[in-house]
């Protein structure tokens, strides 16, 4: 069964840097994008970023333009997104999922991982 496991939240100042992975097992995802979202309290749920196949590119939303970097090492199945300068309104759970380009929608999800950012 496919599992994807993010890590690397917690409880941060403002300023500060995180790096938040997301860890596939189960087949592989290497040839597929991964994307990161996240959810606020009270909020819908919210794009944050998309990371191609190679991870030569990727898509940021303008929330975290300049801040945001995503990379990705298919050696281990894994994606990471480095969180730079982070402010209080990037609390939020971040989750990492993958896209299914036939259906055209993110289709495996995983169980997130809480950021907080105190002011």
């Amino acid at each position: 069964q496919v599992q994807l496991v993010e890590s690397g939240g917690g409880l941060v100042q403002a300023g500060d840097s995180l790096r938040l992975s997301c860890t596939a097992s189960g087949p592989t995802f290497n040839g597929y994008t991964w994307g990161w979202h996240r959810q606020a309290p009270g909020k819908e749920r919210e794009f944050v970023a998309a990371i191609s196949p190679v991870g030569t590119t990727a898509n940021y939303a303008d929330s975290v333009k300049g801040r945001a970097t995503g990379s990705r090492d298919n050696a281990k199945n894994t994606v990471y997104l480095q969180m730079n300068s982070l402010k209080p309104e990037d609390t939020a759970v971040y989750y990492c999922a993958v896209w299914n380009a036939v259906l055209g929608q993110y289709t495996v999800w995983g169980q997130g991982t809480q950021v907080t950012v105190s002011s």
